[in-house]
């Protein structure tokens, strides 16, 4: 933390490069090599200099032969800045030469490269930031559609934090209340919640973990594309939906049964939220080895998949559509007729199941069938507000958490001793305190006891 670092912050090759310097010498090493003086820069404005190298004999009155760009320098004075330091910003032309020789310079005044991460690590460990929110950092980096989009910059605005901040202050008013009730029971004239108060505050903390832990499917869902698998007979034309969704020929279409051998996958963006299509083997019965090992595997995709379209050209039999709703229990199944241009008979018009007709050879009805699936995801209206958990760590310390308050509630079901209860409690508030790096002191229970209890009244 006491060295001063620097990297470029951006990716070489484009109009503009921008490097960022940061730690307690940033002003004064950016000055070495700049041609005016940057301490006297307002902060946070960008002011025109030029980047000098001072080394390439020098001179006062040669200063245009040792230009190595024209750049616009900002400042960021501590704390006001991303990482809570001193911080400056160099923007300089995106020659690869010309970042290369700016990194150099700042290295033989005093600086060093960046460790990956560590502007933010700084900003972390400087408070600007906590654990949940540097994630965000990299999943904003990432964020490939507007769902992503928008859940990474619910959790950098704090959207996860502000949720854990709401159950730490259930789960610390419990503990305070359980506290109070080991450190002054020997005061008849005190009065104590009853138990039945304390386990309707652990069940809320329950039901409030617990919503956030469900949510969890649903975020790793936006954030790795949902999974669609495309199964049918051989020669449905599988391969050709696929290719009619991506507008591309990704997969190879042959009026030739048994064609595809394994399965092909590939994403396309619905609405701003990533779908990723499994076109898989068709089934049928076959004493080809590796035709039966691509069946396996469709039937893999159809495991995994949260979304299965079951593509048909012919009026399926009772046997095979039994076999397909088995197949895709607990998904959500859409049977899409194909080749309407060739085949006219209505299938299965007593199912449950969203059907579509479509030609996709021709393109008809494609745009219906992308309504149907985005429909069948059933992704929530996001907004800034929303608070989906997308991280498997933090899913991990929700799990974990609320197994501790389900041992509370269990705990105070059976009437359990105060001290046994408060070893769960605080189990619960340390784990969640892993999400965002926060600690629990047992000076801030204590604090919160007098604060809202009046104890010696």
């Amino acid at each position: 933390m006491n060295d001063t670092i620097c990297a470029p912050a951006t990716a070489p090759g484009g109009a503009l490069g921008i490097i960022r310097v940061s730690g307690p010498q940033a002003v004064e090493i950016v000055n070495q090599i700049a041609s005016a003086d940057v301490n006297t820069f307002s902060p946070n404005f960008e002011t025109f200099t030029h980047i000098v190298d001072k080394y390439a004999n020098f001179e006062k009155d040669k200063i245009s032969s040792n230009i190595v760009d024209e750049v616009m320098i900002t400042v960021f004075r501590a704390p006001h800045s991303y990482t809570g330091e001193d911080s400056v910003e160099i923007s300089c032309h995106g020659s690869r030469y010309i970042i290369n020789k700016v990194l150099e310079l700042l290295v033989k005044h005093g600086c060093r490269m960046a460790e990956p991460g560590e502007f933010t690590k700084r900003a972390y460990l400087n408070g600007k930031i906590d654990l949940s929110q540097a994630e965000a950092v990299a999943d904003l980096i990432a964020s490939s559609n507007k769902a992503t989009h928008q859940l990474a910059m619910s959790q950098l605005r704090g959207g996860i934090t502000s949720e854990l901040s709401l159950l730490r202050d259930q789960l610390l008013k419990l503990t305070s209340l359980l506290e109070l009730e080991l450190d002054f029971s020997d005061h008849e004239d005190l009065e104590f919640a009853d138990r039945s108060e304390l386990l309707s505050i652990a069940n809320k903390i329950n039901n409030h973990i617990t919503r956030l832990a469900r949510s969890f499917e649903t975020g790793q869902a936006i954030k790795q594309g949902i999974p669609v698998a495309i199964v049918g007979k051989t020669n449905v034309g599988k391969s050709t939906l696929l290719n009619r969704l991506l507008h591309d020929d990704r997969a190879i279409v042959s009026d030739i049964h048994g064609t595809t051998r394994d399965t092909i996958e590939d994403t396309i963006d619905l609405q701003g939220v990533n779908f990723r299509f499994i076109d898989t083997a068709g089934i049928r019965q076959t004493t080809d080895q590796v035709e039966k090992i691509g069946i396996e595997r469709t039937f893999s995709a159809i495991d995994k998949a949260r979304i299965v379209l079951w593509v048909i050209d012919e009026e399926p039999s009772t046997k095979e559509f039994n076999n397909i709703k088995q197949r895709s229990k607990n998904k959500k199944l859409i049977i899409v007729q194909n080749k309407i241009d060739k085949v006219k008979f209505t299938p299965l018009t007593t199912v449950n199941f969203p059907l579509i007709t479509i030609s996709a050879k021709q393109g008809t009805n494609i745009s219906q069938l992308e309504q149907a699936i985005y429909q069948a995801a059933d992704i929530p209206a996001l907004s800034d507000s929303d608070v989906i958990v997308t991280n498997a760590r933090h899913y991990d310390a929700l799990i974990r958490a609320n197994e501790a308050i389900q041992r509370v509630i269990d705990g105070l079901q059976q009437q359990l001793s105060g001290d046994l209860l408060s070893e769960d409690l605080r189990q619960a508030l340390e784990i969640l305190a892993e999400i965002t790096g926060g600690q629990i002191t047992p000076n801030e229970v204590l604090g919160n006891i007098f604060k809202n209890f009046c104890v010696g009244k």
